[in-house]
Parts: C-alpha cells; sequence; structure tokens
C-alpha cells in the first residue's frame, strides 16, 4: 500500500537528538488569536486518500478564518512516500505541514525532520482553548510520541504527529456468505476461520473466495491482520539486549502463527494472493467477491452506506480469530498530520494542524465525510455518529472490547520497512510451500544482520 525511501545512513546509526525531551524557542505571544498569522502563506502536502479530501474541501473554511494561505499537494499513495522523504530531506522548509503515517516517524525522528509538538500545545497562546488534547483516545494519540530510541515503545518521549484517524484491524464477514453455509456466528477461532473460508470457495459464483487478506511483497502486507495474529499468538519481533536489537521472528510461537496464516492463505484466500493490495481485499469485500477480510476496521463504514457497495447492509464485524486463550488485541494504523523541523511557519502550521485535528472539524469528517475511524472520543460517542454506525452488525461491541488493546505491535526501529519488506518476502515463500522453519531462521539471520548496527540505547 505505502512506499518509502528508507535506510538512510542518520536513521540507522540514530543520530538526531530525539532519545531527550525536544523544545523550540518560540517568540512570545499575548493570548491566542486565530487571526495572528493573517497574511502568512503555508505548504501543506498530503497523500490522496479520503482523511486529506476531507481537509481539502474545508480549507477555504480555514482560509477565511486566519487569513493563512494553504498550498496543498495530492499525491497518490504508491508515489507519496518517496516524494515526500525526498523533500523533507532537503531540509528547506517545504513542506511546512505534511500527513503521514505513524510508522514514518521512526525513520523521520532520528533523521531530525519532525518537529515535537508539545511546545506547541502547552503554549495557551498557541492553542485554542477548546483543542483538548485529553479528548483524543490516549493509545492512538501515543502512537506518535516516542522518546526515539530504537527498542523503545510509542507512548513516551516528544510527540511528533497528532492523529487524524485510524485502522485497527478485525474480521469482516458477509452475512449472506455466512447464511449459505448454515453459520449463525462468525468464527472466532482460526481454526473455524479456516474451516468456514475452506467451504466458501466460490460462494458467490466465479472468483469468489473464503478469506481476503493482504498478499504483496511489502510491508503493508505484515502490519494489519499478520501482525495482528502474530502478536495475540505471543510472538514478538525484536527485544533489547545490551543495547542491541534482537530479532525473535524464528521462535516457535512465530513460526507458529506464520504456519497458521500461510493455511489461511492456502485453504481459503484467493489464487492470486500475491498481488493483493488494501485495494484489491476492500473492494472483494464491497463487491461480495471474498466472503471475510481480515483488515481495516473502516472498510465496515465505507462498505455499508446505502448505494456505494453491492454488499452494503451485509457487512458485519467481529474480533480477530484467535490462536491461544486471553484479551485479544489488534496492531493499528494511524494517519497523522506533523510538522517539518525546518519550516519557517511553525506558528502558522500548528493553527492550520490544530483545526483539522480540532472538535469541530473531527466531527465533521466523521458525519459528512469518512475520517473514520475517529480519534476523539467525544466524536465516537456523539449521537450522529453512533447512529452512522448503530446498523453495523457487531461493530460497536467488536470497537469496545479492541479499543484497549490496540496499539502499535511492531517494535520501532528505523530498519521498519525494509525489515517488514524481507519478512512479507519470506511469508510468501512460505504461502507457496517453502518449509516455515527453515524460512524464518534465513529471515531471522538476515534481519538480525540488518539491525546489527541500530543503537537501541
Amino acid at each position: 500500500m505505502f512506499t518509502i525511501a528508507c535506510s538512510n545512513e542518520s536513521a540507522t546509526e540514530n543520530k538526531g537528538d530525539s532519545s531527550s525531551t525536544d523544545t523550540v524557542d518560540l517568540e512570545e505571544l499575548d493570548g491566542f488569536d486565530w487571526k495572528r498569522f493573517d497574511g502568512e502563506e503555508i505548504e501543506v502536502m498530503l497523500n490522496q486518500h479520503p482523511y486529506a479530501e476531507a481537509i481539502v474541501e474545508r480549507i477555504p473554511e480555514f482560509e477565511e478564518k486566519t487569513g493563512i494561505t494553504v498550498n496543498h499537494s495530492l499525491t497518490p499513495e504508491e508515489n507519496y512516500f518517496d516524494k515526500l522523504t525526498t523533500s523533507l530531506n532537503a531540509q528547506n522548509g517545504n513542506p511546512d505541514v505534511f500527513m503521514t503515517g505513524a510508522y514514518q516517524v521512526w525513520e523521520y525522528a532520528t533523521a531530525d525532520y519532525m518537529q515535537e509538538l508539545d511546545t506547541f500545545i502547552e503554549d495557551e497562546t498557541r492553542t485554542s482553548p477548546d483543542y483538548d488534547v485529553d479528548d483524543f483516545y490516549e493509545g492512538i494519540l501515543g502512537a506518535g510520541r516516542w522518546d526515539g530510541v530504537p527498542g523503545h515503545a510509542v507512548g513516551e518521549g516528544n510527540l511528533y504527529t497528532v492523529p487524524l484517524a485510524y485502522e485497527f484491524n478485525l474480521l469482516h464477514y458477509n452475512k449472506r456468505a455466512l447464511e449459505s453455509i448454515g453459520l449463525e456466528e462468525p468464527p472466532e477461532t482460526m481454526e473455524e476461520l479456516i474451516e468456514a473460508g475452506a467451504q466458501l470457495d466460490g460462494w458467490n459464483g466465479e472468483g469468489s473466495y473464503g478469506v481476503g487478506t493482504r498478499g504483496t511483497r511489502s510491508w503493508a502486507t505484515i502490519h494489519p491482520g499478520y501482525m495482528t495474529s502474530f502478536d495475540n499468538h505471543g510472538a514478538v519481533d525484536f527485544t533489547v539486549e545490551d543495547g542491541s536489537l534482537v530479532s525473535h521472528l524464528n521462535s516457535a510461537e512465530a513460526i507458529e502463527i506464520t504456519e497458521k496464516f500461510a493455511e489461511l492463505v492456502n485453504e481459503a484466500g484467493p489464487s492470486d494472493w500475491s498481488s493483493y493490495t488494501w485495494y484489491q481485499v476492500s473492494n472483494d469485500l464491497a463487491q461480495g467477491k471474498a466472503a471475510f477480510a481480515y483488515d481495516a476496521s473502516n472498510w465496515a463504514i465505507f462498505h455499508n452506506v446505502p448505494g456505494e457497495a453491492p454488499e452494503a447492509g451485509n457487512i458485519g464485524v467481529t474480533t480477530p480469530p484467535s490462536t491461544k486463550d486471553g484479551d485479544l488485541g489488534t496492531n493499528m494504523w494511524v494517519w497523522s498530520i506533523a510538522m517539518n523541523k525546518s519550516s519557517e511557519k511553525k506558528d502558522a502550521a500548528w493553527l492550520f494542524m490544530q483545526y483539522f485535528t480540532g472538535k469541530e472539524h473531527m466531527q465533521w469528517g466523521a458525519i459528512e465525510a469518512n475520517v473514520v475511524d475517529p480519534v476523539r472520543e467525544s466524536v465516537f460517542e456523539s449521537d450522529e455518529y453512533q447512529e452512522r454506525i448503530g446498523d453495523i452488525e457487531g461493530y460497536v461491541e467488536t470497537f469496545n472490547e479492541l479499543i484497549d488493546g490496540s496499539t502499535i505491535k511492531f517494535t520501532p526501529q528505523p530498519e521498519f520497512f525494509n525489515t517488514t519488506t524481507e519478512w512479507a518476502a519470506a511469508l510468501q515463500d512460505i504461502v507457496n510451500g517453502a518449509d516455515a522453519e527453515e524460512t524464518m531462521n534465513q529471515l531471522n539471520e538476515d534481519i538480525q544482520e540488518r539491525v546489527s548496527r541500530v543503537r537501541a540505547e
């Protein structure tokens, strides 16, 4: 789904001074005023996405409210992060604000491309009194907070991003498909999902199949359903030992869950699984080609709007398939906006950022656009949003069960995109028949070599 130009030396060797809490010297202001920077002009770089489209639609309102002129670019996802990384590397202040995911923080912060935001949020002369940072779900806001030390979890250190919306990964099901094989409830375990998915091969005509998951040789294949099951099975990617990252991709738990996921793909997945991205899985669910989809939670909202998809009204959601007893969690993806550390217009940039992550825009976006799942508790709990999701079978119950266990399940480290791409290639090999233990042993060796220069202290 996304690509990024990474593995630069400064990120690998962790030269940025992001391991301590940063501050920035700012001019003293006399009270908060939306019009204070009237006449300034900022550059904003956005990924082409429904969240960005909602921003673009309301830029004229922001410009009228503040007097700030916004020049924006929208770039398709397949090119966005390459373009963004090149722009940030120039360190010329352009863009002032950019859209990013949580995982990119681990490269961009260590490369010193990102401005910490706590200084702005805590300054009452720069942040509107109704911004209410405590209204963000803690785990979602915390996805953009990191101390800059590889191996340290998100949630501590500098805040580098503010969230727009997020996806957690769960199991979608087509109610018609379940009825066709006599299932009254969706599968709860991985074994039950494999069995039901296999039975549903061809359930809705030629080319229809059981379970949709991503399959390309990309980091984006690892992070949704696979990583969710990986974590729920008790596997971990890395630990820190004596100041170094140690890979555990060949642990017994890692091998077991990878074998089981490969079985799911082979028994119930599409024939061309290795070409499947976010778009293919999402489209197959919407069109009634996939009976199940193990991926992004907001599809249940997008595809249940009457008239928007052939299967609108037929899609329900439930928790990820379990492989062990215990509470279930889910890996999370968060789309956010961030500030370029080299921006010369930080105050105007912060006004833009707080406007488009404030309560009013977030409420509008969740109801009138597709800025979902919402990152603010007030929006999720609002009568209007509850009405929007109220008819989606299982959505509210699943959200309430998973939200406390939803976070970034990966270990933060600047080689993330390289290591997960190698991981996806290994998963493809195992799906194609390679021995899981041998393949994961080799993967573990290769990844250990790749992260050997990363200092985790």
